[in-house]
């Protein structure tokens, strides 16, 4: 279990570097508005295609251990409803979704691309038991959760707790299964059909939340899961959603990148320098640090991807850079989650981590963030 972790994780790594160039360079030709109907639509099914891969992406990095949390103040009916119409998409017209959201917000501390994963993962297994047509409804309400309940579910407590409800009318599940649907690489459908990752790795998400879930199911009378997260104090607040690359202001600073796959560091380099930035690439952190040992006080920022070949991964470079040049600033990007193996735990997303794949307009507001701070 351990070394297909390991090898999910590194193929996870590889593939985000991949889906990093391909949005990115949509972004950029979308940006161009000179495209007419016929070639909207080929774009929009390339970001739709990538959003799905991005999906399995990070379920791979969830099951290996290595996915990056990124929790933020939410609101589920947000986040509900703007993933309706990819869930409309992916179980097709014979399926009937009704989303019914609460009717005050349900501000829960949580990853949105985790609970979009939660969410999709389990309305395909709704579409696969419903074969012939059916109706999915998904909730969102409230729970104060009392101890005596609390004790009649080994992983509940007691509180106050948003509840995201996903019902279907399938053909349910049979008792003698129900024990054993969270169990990694457990599946009941045909070879080519199921990885049996989608319901365990909706199970550690929940619980790296703080959560738990509640499955009711009888066959052919359809099948619910409830996920409980815990709520917010009720004077919470959403967290504001970035401004736009328009409104993100460049600058004429050194800057070194260091990124070991080749489109990917054309990309950022090409984004960095139309924001008016002098920008320095290699591929590697010993090339880097061969070309650049120097010249250190002519850079202003370093950004580093952290697992690179060649002996000298990011975190190294930086150290040994900012021994020399106490002023540099650095951001570190990653497929990985930053607090596994060597990654340094001091890194805070946004601020100077970015995890991979990661838009320009991220990665322009991240860079004069840093540089404008003290």
């Amino acid at each position: 279990m351990e070394a297909i972790g390991q090898l999910s994780g590194g193929v996870a790594h590889d593939f985000n570097n991949l889906l990093a160039v391909i949005s990115n360079n949509i972004s950029l030709l979308e940006s161009d508005k000179v495209f007419e109907a016929p070639q909207v639509e080929i774009i929009n099914d390339i970001k739709l295609a990538v959003e799905r891969a991005a999906s399995l992406t990070r379920q791979l990095l969830t099951f290996s251990r290595r996915q990056h949390f990124q929790p933020r103040n939410i609101d589920l009916n947000g986040v509900v409803s703007n993933l309706g119409m990819m869930i409309r998409r992916i179980l097709g017209e014979h399926i009937n979704v009704r989303l019914k959201p609460a009717d005050v917000p349900a501000l829960v501390f949580a990853d949105t691309t985790m609970v979009e994963q939660i969410m999709l993962n389990i309305v395909v297994n709704s579409r696969d038991a419903m074969p012939k047509g059916g109706e999915l409804v998904i909730t969102v309400s409230h729970a104060e959760v009392d101890a005596a309940t609390a004790a009649k579910q080994s992983d509940a407590r007691a509180g106050d707790f948003c509840v995201l409800t996903i019902s279907d009318n399938g053909n349910g599940i049979p008792p003698e299964i129900l024990p054993r649907i969270f169990e990694p690489f457990f599946t009941t459908k045909e070879p080519g059909k199921g990885t049996g990752l989608g319901l365990a790795t909706v199970y550690g998400i929940v619980r790296q939340h703080q959560g738990w879930i509640n499955v009711r199911s009888r066959p052919n009378n359809g099948t619910t899961f409830e996920i409980f997260l815990p709520a917010l104090p009720k004077n919470s607040t959403i967290d504001k959603p970035s401004s736009k690359e328009a409104d993100i202001r460049g600058g004429t600073e050194t800057l070194l990148v260091v990124e070991d796959e080749p489109a990917l560091r054309k990309l950022l380099v090409a984004g960095l320098m139309k924001k008016g930035y002098q920008v320095l690439e290699y591929s590697s952190g010993a090339e880097a640090w061969q070309h650049c040992s120097k010249q250190l006080g002519k850079i202003h920022l370093l950004v580093t991807d952290i697992v690179m070949p060649g002996g000298m991964n990011g975190h190294e470079l930086a150290q040994r850079m900012q021994s020399r040049h106490p002023k540099l600033k650095v951001i570190f990007t990653s497929g990985y989650d930053p607090e596994q193996g060597e990654l340094s735990p001091k890194l805070v997303e946004g601020v100077n981590f970015l995890a991979k794949p990661f838009s320009l307009p991220d990665l322009s507001r991240c860079v004069r963030t840093i540089l404008d701070s003290k």
